[in-house]
């Protein structure tokens, strides 16, 4: 079981599942919500750790010399002091380089780690996720939480670690080396401190806000790109280049304005720390320049010297806040996704071949944020093998009736059987291994035509088998022309085809899986004559033997159906064969006569 899912049952957790589901993650829980990732690594932590401490020290011990060197060394001229110090000098920065690989290296590689099991993490859960939760989030958003959010928090968190420690330490032992060169000139450190304290604390306020909308302006250039790309043909069409030109400017402007919000706080802070931090430099020298302390050269020299090492371990401390800010703002978003709910799969049947018996006991559905029900009070039996066509105006339920049979969405009221068991009660595997489902919008995959034919199993057919699935889809008409044949690359989402090319594909797709139940959803709607004739060829032959379920506005390509369904706000209100309904003189017989007679 994932790492991530044994850290949110734990019983001694549920303070921090209450903490992902407020959205609102402090800096410090930041650090708590990442242990459970950071824990299966956590001997290249110590290294990281224990090279960060080291180094600080060497740092510090270098500087602490000086007094040594100048008092003793060369006042004296104390050759065996000068000598041990040289060596000491040698092994301190030898040691120095060693740590500082050492932690580079270990938080690299521990980085690493962190952010590739969030982006796996995250991409498992929406493969898991619902199709409601899909509907409401953009595909740019989400791509950016992936690469950018989580490369954010582990970079956060990796500079400050280096921050928390490095510095922290090299700050603790630059003052014991100034209070080690003189107690009386470090004692001005004292008031340096909670000013410092008190800008980071500033800056830290003024930060978040601007952080979460560069996050969020993230997504929105990715999906501005994402949207123009796909949709290049309607730009042009549409003469719409101009607006999707300023639409990406003012995008990308503010975006703009955003780091340049982080970068004059952030750049303000640093010389307003070097001016504090010079003016107790000042103070020094006004001291020991009026005689009131009396102190050696070297002692002098140190405590000068770790006053403005200081600077740095200062300066950075400021934006230890800023680096905790961004971690918590990704963390949110990170979070967010992973503490939302998956599909329920709490079946346990698993059928190898249903015969493919459905039935639809009382059905009400209403989408989310919805007040009108998709589907109201609806029954339907489907005998196995049988073919069923639904018609009805646009929003009548028709896709919906398609979409609740595989489970996209889940029901509330009413219940659907497939061979008489409840459909929640076979694992979403199984039930979904029972049927084929041919949309309008065919969805191909950057590949060759082979690998979207056996998609996701390919290393369960043959060659042998690819072939006959794409001859029984009539695709091998148009694909036997190709250079390369079933291995032709044909681009993002099959660009390189046309809509019937595509379609026979998705045809081929579920032929290839033999499945019992069928659903075609709008499938030749799109199409030409020729392709649509083609197109209609291949799926007479998939539904043979089989239980289909089949959308269509195009009346002719369902004149063959053994019952026709006419769907109105989400009942059924006619039923029967072509020719019975036809007959009637009714709602389908209208709209029969709309669309040949004009």
């Amino acid at each position: 079981m994932d790492i991530y899912l044994v850290f949110l049952k734990s019983s001694k957790n549920i303070n921090l599942i209450t903490i992902i589901m407020s959205k609102k993650i402090s800096s410090i829980k930041v650090i708590k919500l990442l242990w459970p990732f950071i824990k299966p690594y956590k001997k290249a932590l110590v290294i990281a750790v224990i090279g960060l401490l080291l180094n600080a020290v060497t740092d510090a011990l270098l500087i602490s010399l000086t007094k040594p060197l100048l008092d003793y060394g060369l006042m004296d001229k104390d050759s065996f002091i000068l000598i041990t110090i040289a060596i000491a000098i040698i092994v301190l920065i030898a040691l120095r380089g060693l740590t500082n690989y050492a932690s580079t290296y270990s938080l690299s590689w521990l980085s690493g780690k962190v952010v590739t099991k969030f982006r796996q993490l995250i991409f498992n859960h929406l493969l898991k996720s619902p199709i409601s939760f899909h509907d409401e989030r953009s595909v740019g958003d989400l791509v950016s939480i992936i690469t950018f959010n989580a490369q954010q928090l582990s970079k956060a968190s990796s500079d400050a670690l280096i921050i928390l420690l490095r510095e922290i330490t090299y700050a603790i032992g630059l003052c014991a080396v100034m209070f080690y060169g003189s107690w009386q000139l470090a004692s001005v450190l004292i008031v340096i401190v909670p000013i410092v304290i008190f800008i980071a604390q500033f800056i830290a306020k003024k930060f978040r806000q601007t952080i979460a909308s560069m996050q969020k302006g993230m997504g929105q250039i990715t999906t501005a790109a994402d949207e123009m790309l796909k949709g290049h043909k309607e730009v042009l069409i549409f003469n719409a280049k101009e607006y999707e030109k300023r639409n990406f400017n003012n995008i990308t402007d503010t975006m703009r304005r955003n780091i340049l919000k982080i970068v004059l706080v952030s750049g303000l802070s640093t010389p307003i720390i070097q001016l504090i931090a010079t003016l107790g430099l000042g103070v020094v020298l006004y001291l020991v320049a009026g005689q009131y302390l009396n102190v050696t050269p070297g002692s002098f020299t140190v405590v000068f010297s770790a006053m403005v090492a200081v600077m740095r371990p200062l300066r950075e401390l400021t934006s230890l806040h800023v680096e905790l800010q961004k971690g918590a703002l990704a963390c949110e978003s990170l979070f967010d996704i992973l503490s939302s709910p998956t599909e329920n799969d709490n079946g346990t049947i698993i059928a190898d071949k249903v015969k493919g018996e459905i039935e639809f006991k009382d059905v009400t559905f209403t989408y989310p944020n919805r007040n009108t029900p998709a589907l109201n009070h609806l029954s339907l039996n489907i005998k196995a093998g049988e073919t069923i066509a639904l018609v009805g105006r646009s929003g009548a339920g028709k896709s919906t009736i398609a979409n609740l049979l595989p489970r996209f969405h889940d029901l509330k009221q009413g219940e659907i059987l497939i061979d008489s068991v409840d459909i929640k009660k076979y694992t979403l595997k199984s039930l979904r291994n029972q049927i084929g489902f041919v949309s309008q919008n065919v969805h191909l995959f950057n590949g060759t035509i082979a690998d979207n034919i056996a998609y996701g199993e390919k290393e369960v057919y043959s060659h042998d088998e690819i072939i006959k699935a794409a001859q029984m889809a009539n695709a091998m008409e148009f694909i036997s022309k190709l250079e390369k044949g079933l291995d032709t690359e044909i681009g993002d989402n099959g660009v390189l085809l046309s809509g019937g090319q595509r379609q026979r594909i998705a045809i081929a797709r579920v032929l290839l899986r033999n499945n019992p139940i069928l659903i075609f959803d709008e499938a030749t709607s799109a199409l030409d004559n020729e392709s649509e004739r083609l197109v209609q060829e291949a799926i007479d032959v998939l539904q043979q033997n089989r239980t289909s379920i089949i959308i269509a506005h195009r009346l002719t390509t369902i004149e063959k159906a053994d019952r026709i369904l006419v769907i109105d706000e989400g009942q059924i209100i006619e039923e029967g064969t072509h020719q019975e309904l036809i007959k009637t003189d009714g709602f389908y017989a209208h709209m029969h006569k709309m669309q040949f007679n004009g």
